[in-house]
This record gives C-alpha cells, structure tokens and sequence, in this order.
C-alpha cells in the first residue's frame, strides 16, 4: 500500500534499523543496482571528517553555485526539518517529492528484507536517505553533488561512490568509538576509506599519526594528495571584523587576501581554506576561470545552522552543536580569542557515549564562565548531569535548559554572552525555540 501524506513516509524510514552487527557496502550497492543504480551518472565531490563536515559542504555549495551550476547537497544530521538534508541549490527536497520518492523505493526494500531474511534484512534507515538522495538528484539532473559521509567513511552508505570529483577530509578526532575504534590510526583509516583509485584528496590540518594512514592510502591509490601547509597555505588575515572569520589563501595557482567567512571559529578559518582548495581542484579539472570576486561572495555567503550560530543580539545568545572533545577544544579557542572580555554563560547537554566528563572538564578550564549542565530528550542516552557535577563542583545543574536560561538572564549584564551547546540534537531543540 503506497503513503499517502509525509508523516507516513517519515515514519517508514525512522522506523528502519539503525545499524546493522556486520558492516558491509553489499546491501547498498545491491539497492542502488535494484534502483538501476541512479547515482553512477552523477558528478560528486565525497566530503567526510569528525568536525567541521557541514561547513565545509555550506562553503563548496556557494563556491560551485556562484559558477551558475545546479547544486546537490546531503548532510546530516537535520537541525531545523529532515528535508533539509537533501537539498538542491539551497531548497530542501518538497514534501510531495519525498513522499513520491519513498513510494517508489518501498517495494525495492520489501523485496529485500524477504530476499535477505536469512542475514540481516533489508537496508537500513540511512541507507534508504542515500537511496532517496541519489534517486533525487538523478531524477533533477543536478550538474554537482557535495556528498557528506554519515559515520566514518570505508563502510558509509555514501561510499558505493566510484569516482569523485575529489574527496574530502577534514579532520581526524576520536569520536564514535564503537565504530571506528579508539586511536586516531583506527578513525582515519576508516576516513581514508573515501579515497579512490587516481581521484585527488583535500585534507584539513590532521594530526601526524592520522596523516601518515592517509597518506599510506593515497599513495595506494594513486591519487594525489593536498596538504595544509605544503600545497596550499592559509593564515588568519590582520583585518579585524566584529563577526566571522578572514583568512590570507594562496594554493593551487590561486591567491586571494582578505577572505572573509561569515560563519564565526577557529575551525571555519581551515574549513573555508579546505573547501577553496577542493572547489580549485575541480576547477582545475574543468577548465573553469576563477575570480576573486565570485570566491569572496560565495564564501561570505555561507551560513550552517547551529556552528556558532548567534540566535539572538540582546542578550547575545549563540548555538554551536560542539559534540565531541575536539569540537569543545576549538570552542574554547574561540571564547579565548573574542570573548575574553565578556562573561560567558554556558548551558550545555551532551550525549553519554560522547565522553560527557572530558568535555565538561575542558569547558571549565576557561575564565570568565558560568556553565550549566542540563539533559534534553536525545535519540540516545544523555548523560546524567549529577555525573559531571559531582566531579566539577563548579559546574551547576538544570534538570531542563529553560530554567537554566531565565536564571542566566536575570543575573547578565548587556556586554555578557549565553553559548548553548554540546549534542546538535541538543542544539536543535534550542534553535526551534528561538527561531520559530
């Protein structure tokens, strides 16, 4: 029986498994050639990492849109509706469109869960989204899709993908440890996983022991590398601006002084830089004339929900789904930087299998703070807030982010800021209440 409304469809693919004992690309590349395999026309650009993933896929979308091309674009996770993971030129896929979608696919994947009964069934529910996604820009005749990696990057559903354009890896951190193992050698392996045969790799700046396993891997490959510092070059610019971040490039034949981000970080400064360099070697490929002009407004143009995002002026509240040790690292570079001056309030809710404590005892090595530790409804368990506090004293406790925020807001002056953070399921909820 076909779905008739989004909600159905929804719950179709919410209701899939997660994960399955045995990771294996057979069942995805089986769907896709059931599918007549939608995604071997398609030009793609393969971007995975632990951090700083969705940036760099927001900076390539303006790069490659401001060449007049028509620009796929799949993420995860979804801050603000599930659409907003498929995406052409900046719309997120129509409800209607969804719905048509996961009609067609739904007796492709019945006809599996019976054929393959005996293993592990049918696909799981991101490899159904890959589905959908490929299906999708397929059908639209997109002239580019940047392709982010769900989890890690050998086994990723987004890995059926032959030849990229070019792959992308940002950074190396521990996260997801059940998955890709413990020591960064594990994790890159895994990230290195996107490399093919004679298709160059971008990296972001990655620790020395991650390196060498991309390296090791790339030198197998036969594709060619590029690294910060070797093939392209970026510093942190002198011009001083109230928000955002500006950088000095030079790579790939390519120079531009002054680059100005509007997404605000230490961490947007090299996401821009790896994204410009991505986005120049694929101009390379096809030929195409570059000016500064257009670099500068695509990149200023690039925004992401939830990176140190500023929901609100007065009081300054800012949203940024720093999820793992590296990511809270970066923040307290950047409230070191730019906000040593004001007070910061912290309110922060992070799942339990994310190591809650190392990341709590991080955020209260900075000066200046107050933080909160508060829980929310996660997909996952959240961990239990008296767990950090009974290790930090100073950190205070909030049965709910609410309470937190009216007892912030009556003890802040004009020039103090709220940083909401931790989980981006966390910062999702929190987004939803102040920007609808």
């Amino acid at each position: 029986m076909a779905f008739d409304d989004y909600e159905q469809a929804i719950s179709f693919i919410h209701g899939r498994t997660k994960f399955k004992k045995i990771p294996t690309l057979a069942r995805m590349k089986l769907f896709l050639e059931l599918l007549g395999n939608p995604e071997s026309a398609l030009e793609l650009i393969h971007v995975t990492g632990t951090n700083g993933k969705g940036s760099t896929v927001a900076f390539l979308r303006e790069l490659l849109q401001e060449q007049g091309l028509k620009v796929g674009t799949f993420t995860s996770p979804f801050i603000v509706k599930f659409n907003e993971r498929i995406q052409i030129n900046k719309q997120m896929i129509p409800d209607d469109k969804l719905v048509e979608l996961v009609n067609y696919i739904k007796p492709v994947v019945a006809q599996m869960d019976h054929d393959l009964s005996e293993t592990e069934g049918g696909p799981t529910e991101f490899e159904i989204v890959t589905a959908l996604m490929f299906l999708y820009f397929s059908q639209e005749k997109v002239d580019i899709a940047v392709i982010e990696v769900g989890i890690g990057g050998t086994f990723d559903s987004t890995n059926v993908i032959k030849k990229p354009l070019v792959s992308v890896i940002t950074t190396v951190a521990h996260d997801h440890a059940k998955l890709l193992g413990n020591s960064l050698k594990q994790i890159a392996g895994h990230k290195a996983g996107i490399i093919k045969e004679g298709c160059p790799v971008v990296v972001g700046n990655i620790p020395e022991e991650a390196l060498e396993v991309i390296k090791t891997r790339s030198a197998k490959k036969n594709a060619r590398l590029f690294i910060p510092n070797e093939d392209y070059f970026f510093k942190e610019a002198q011009k001083k601006i109230s928000w955002g971040e500006v950088i000095d490039y030079k790579g790939l034949g390519f120079k531009i002084d002054g680059l100005q981000t509007s997404l605000m970080g230490e961490f947007q400064r090299e996401n821009a830089a790896v994204a410009l360099s991505a986005f120049l070697v694929v101009a390379l490929q096809k030929k195409w004339q570059i000016g500064n002009k257009e670099v500068r407004l695509a990149i200023k143009k690039a925004t992401w929900p939830g990176r140190f995002e500023a929901v609100s002026e007065n009081p300054l509240v800012v949203l940024d789904g720093a999820h793992n040790i590296a990511a809270i690292d970066m923040i307290t570079k950047t409230i070191n930087k730019r906000f040593k001056q004001q007070h910061v309030y912290i309110i922060a809710a992070v799942l339990a299998d994310k190591q809650p404590r190392e990341m709590f005892a991080q955020l209260n090595r900075l000066r200046n703070t107050t933080i909160y530790a508060t829980t929310f409804a996660g997909p996952r368990p959240v961990a239990k807030a008296e767990d950090v506090t009974e290790k930090i004293e100073t950190i205070k406790y909030s049965e709910n982010w609410q309470k937190a925020l009216v007892e912030i807001v009556a003890q802040m002056s004009e020039e103090d800021m709220i940083l909401i953070t931790g989980s981006l399921y966390f910062v999702s909820e929190v987004r939803h209440y102040f920007l609808d």
